[in-house]
């Protein structure tokens, strides 16, 4: 099954009891049981929800893997994925990376006694340098947030199975329309579903694809135990999302190669972060491993003041100034001052994260209004 198909049909059949063909929204918090542990598959929401389990069964066929497990949030997926290790094991991850995964590993792993090392992933031999006995996860963010750089992940998997190492991507920014990790090698891949996934800013949720049986049922465990569930209304709208991912990222990957082409030859910016530029670092490497090139571009202003940039976003007309990302309507942020706000400025800016840097979420709107609005706000 191609993967236009699949964002309809994967895990998907009409509901059994009235061949409804959406998956209804079972709104419920326990379920009838004939007796003691003898049920139709549920007993309680936090365990399993038939809404939940179509979801599951939709992310696990858009990645190709054996096993889809929704949470709560992006982070808590994240969150889950991390306590499947043990105080004394180490992490290698991405020193640009979204502002909230850097506060979760230093802020609530590192007391624990996990250890991160964070370095540019786009050099693999860095990566190969950090690895020591206790590395058990190397952590790939690709394209990275908010400098759009991009990893080897073929690469880096490789490397991580020769060490006995698991490899988790956060696919958020490329979604399975652009990127399959785990074709790639990679033993996890991660989503924050509230983004392109969902698709229209309206739920929050994560999702964790893998085929590995050991950490599949580790992340059962933990959603049990824990209960960072998502809601089974939650579920539906992310359902609802994925069946119009691929026009909608594609009308979105579309207008930002316009917006980015247009920012390259604006004199009032200095740099533009796209991989789809042959000017990128790693264009060639995305060219390879994704099926475009995303609909995110960051990019910096000539007066690299952080009042320039304000004045910028605070102009906008289209592009609307708001936190998140992935969903049908453009967005601009400040990642210095919102979504990387956590990490320390000389952190920040020892990765290339300067407070100048714009980040925008290019939507399906018509081109020609976004670059007239950058125009308006620039003058």
């Amino acid at each position: 099954m191609k993967f236009n198909t699949k964002t309809i049909h994967a895990g998907q059949a009409p509901e059994a009891t009235t061949g409804a063909v959406m998956p209804p929204i079972f709104q419920t918090s326990t379920y009838a049981q004939k007796a003691p542990n003898d049920h139709q598959g549920y007993d309680y929401a936090r365990v399993g929800n038939p809404t939940r389990t179509a979801l599951e069964k939709m992310i696990a066929g858009l990645e190709n893997a054996d096993h889809g497990i929704c949470f709560s949030s992006g982070v808590a997926a994240i969150d889950a994925i991390i306590r499947t290790l043990s105080p004394g094991d180490h992490v290698i991850s991405s020193n640009d990376l979204y502002g909230g995964t850097y506060r979760l590993f230093t802020k609530m792993f590192e007391p624990v006694g996990i250890t991160f090392s964070f370095v540019d992933m786009t050099d693999n031999s860095k990566v190969k340098e950090a690895i020591t006995d206790q590395t058990k996860l190397i952590w790939i963010e690709t394209p990275t947030n908010p400098l759009l750089r991009v990893a080897d992940i073929e690469t880096l998997a490789s490397m991580a199975k020769k060490h006995n190492i698991l490899t988790a991507v956060d696919n958020t920014f490329a979604s399975p329309y652009l990127q399959q990790p785990l074709d790639l090698g990679a033993d996890i891949a991660i989503h924050s579903t509230t983004k392109y996934l969902g698709g229209h800013s309206d739920t929050i949720g994560g999702a964790v694809a893998t085929s590995n049986e050991d950490v599949a049922e580790g992340l059962r465990f933990q959603i049990k135990t824990t209960g960072a569930v998502p809601g089974p209304m939650d579920c539906y709208l992310v359902l609802r999302g994925i069946k119009t991912l691929s026009v909608r990222v594609q009308r979105s990957i579309d207008n930002a190669k316009k917006v980015a082409d247009w920012l390259v030859n604006c004199p009032d910016v200095a740099h533009v972060h796209y991989p789809g530029l042959e000017s990128h670092p790693q264009h060639k490497l995305a060219a390879k491993q994704m099926k475009d090139f995303g609909a995110m571009v960051s990019f910096s202003l000539k007066d690299d003041s952080i009042e320039a940039a304000n004045s910028l976003m605070s102009k906008t007309k289209v592009f609307t100034l708001a936190e998140s990302l992935g969903g049908v309507e453009s967005l601009v942020s400040h990642p210095a001052s919102m979504t990387h706000g956590s990490i320390p400025k000389e952190v920040r800016e020892k990765a290339g994260l300067f407070d100048s840097l714009i980040r925008l979420s290019v939507g399906i709107e018509d081109a020609d209004d976004l670059i007239d609005d950058l125009k308006q706000s620039l003058n």
